[in-house]
């Protein structure tokens, strides 16, 4: 069952900065019907969703500590102290959030990094991403799943009465489900994965947590809706203004009773006055082309910006989350024609 309401604002999960404090405060303020732990890249390595996974998941496992290189991350063993602050900001970030959220009983969202994104990012000790050893592959998964039950009953203990949501975040799987991934020379691709393999490492992670409502940020254009779905993803989060994904695979998830979480408000741009008709105007079009304008389908929907926040000059994210609220008002037909 969706633990949202119908057409609930949210995000995606990164915001600039470096105040976690600060942050949640706003995400109290402006997503009161659906929170969520923030990340805050621009605190340094560990802060970075490859980082921060990592260090979750070596905290279960320490043979995926991993230090910083120039190319991005390898693994080398050595509980480094990177790793360490990466776990440390995770506790300073759940201290900030229980502080704010004190009777809190929605739903309550958490991002990993999922074991396709995370396998092609990092390096083993040899020097090549972990994407081409297919049983470093399903051991990142099955640690993966450990670090998020860990992980979700630290988040559990914290806010008690939440519902909480695990949203997976896997934005180059496209790319290693078409071959495209780099080697560390840059100078060739590692060989595409066979869509049975991808899926028992999803399916993995997304059954992790039994009572947690599982899915899948993937705002790539060619998000494989279906091969998600098919891996047990209970919700998909998708980008329908910069990559719009196929409509037919998300109308069949969505009809299937599939959450969405509809990213319809620019993840970068700036503050303007405009009217709630042009705010919402992406997603009604969706819904109308999908033909999910009935009422019923709201059930499963949520609204969030197109991708993560951190990028974002400080002064628009406000803006772009009272846009996620309006358009969700909008849709639910109470706000229609009036100006913001």
């Amino acid at each position: 069952m969706i633990p949202w309401s119908p057409a609930a604002a949210t995000s995606v999960g990164s915001f600039p900065g470096t105040d976690v404090r600060e942050v949640v405060r706003i995400i109290r303020g402006e997503l009161p019907d659906f929170l969520h732990l923030p990340e805050l890249p621009a605190r340094g390595p560990g802060a970075d969703l490859i980082g921060r996974t990592l260090a979750l998941l070596s905290a279960v496992d320490h043979s995926f500590c991993a230090t910083t290189i120039p190319t991005g991350w390898r693994i080398d063993g050595a509980d480094t102290s990177v790793m360490r602050r990466g776990r440390s900001w995770v506790g300073e970030d759940l201290d900030a959030l229980e502080e704010v959220t004190q009777g809190y009983a929605g739903p309550m969202k958490t991002q990993l990094c999922g074991p396709w994104t995370l396998a092609a990012s990092v390096e083993g000790v040899g020097g090549e991403r972990l994407v081409r050893d297919p049983g470093a592959v399903r051991e990142i998964a099955e640690g993966l799943a450990e670090a998020a039950r860990v992980h979700v009953a630290d988040l559990r203990r914290r806010i008690p009465e939440s519902r909480p949501v695990l949203q997976w975040d896997e934005p180059l799987l496209p790319a290693v489900i078409a071959g495209r991934v780099r080697t560390a020379s840059g100078l060739a691709t590692y060989r595409s994965v066979d869509v049975p393999v991808v899926s028992r490492a999803l399916t993995t992670v997304f059954s992790a947590v039994e009572d947690a409502t599982a899915g899948v940020h993937c705002c790539a254009r060619e998000a494989p809706v279906g091969l998600m779905v098919d891996s047990g993803a209970q919700f998909l989060s998708i980008d329908i203004l910069d990559a719009r994904p196929l409509d037919a695979e998300v109308a069949s998830a969505w009809e299937a009773g599939v959450g969405i979480l509809l990213g319809c408000v620019p993840a970068l741009g700036s503050i303007g006055r405009t009217s709630d008709e042009a705010v919402s105007r992406a997603a009604r079009r969706y819904l109308a082309d999908l033909g999910f304008e009935d009422e019923r389908y709201l059930r499963e929907l949520a609204i969030t910006p197109t991708c993560g926040l951190a990028g974002a000059d400080p002064a628009w994210v406000r803006g772009a989350l009272a846009a996620c609220r309006t358009i969700g008002g909008v849709l639910r037909n109470d706000r229609v024609g009036e100006e913001q």
